[in-house]
């Protein structure tokens, strides 16, 4: 997991080219002129759903992790906690699901806190969490990239 703010992207550019092209989108984007939904950028390979919700308690819900995709969150407005952890061969209380390229965990983890115009990469072997409250629910707006690690 990466956590930084957005004046440093240039750090993590050379890490993967969708990486670099998600990081360049947020740089050159207003946000306040693009539409909530699902935004293709390079097809599967690279693609971005922008967000508004209301963060929430932790109440039972699970860690994810993905294999086919890094997620690189950017947090436009707000700010949000985020459980994370590593796997290191936990077993999925949810398996795999291929299609949506996601597995839920129930394990311990360690919380982050995101504030606006921070972003954090998950790759594979993180678990994690986000859109949790920071106390009491709050407004977010949040691009959340999707990075193919292989290309079709």
């Amino acid at each position: 997991m990466i956590l930084d703010k957005l004046e440093n992207a240039n750090l993590y550019k050379g890490i993967h080219p969708g990486i670099e092209k998600a990081l360049n989108y947020i740089e050159s984007t207003n946000f306040n002129d693009l539409p909530i939904g699902k935004h293709e950028i390079e097809g599967i390979d690279l693609f971005v759903i922008f967000k508004e919700y209301e963060t929430k308690p932790v109440d039972g819900n699970l860690l994810e992790s993905h294999r086919e995709y890094i997620d690189v969150q950017y947090m436009v407005e707000g700010v949000e906690r985020m459980g994370v952890t590593m796997h290191t061969g936990q077993v999925p209380k949810k398996e795999y699901d291929a299609v949506d390229d996601y597995m839920l965990f129930d394990e311990p983890y360690d919380i982050v806190t995101v504030n606006k115009g921070m972003f954090a990469i998950f790759f594979p072997d993180d678990i994690h969490m986000p859109d949790i409250t920071t106390g009491e629910p709050s407004s977010v707006k949040k691009a959340v990239f999707k990075v193919k690690i292989r290309h079709s």
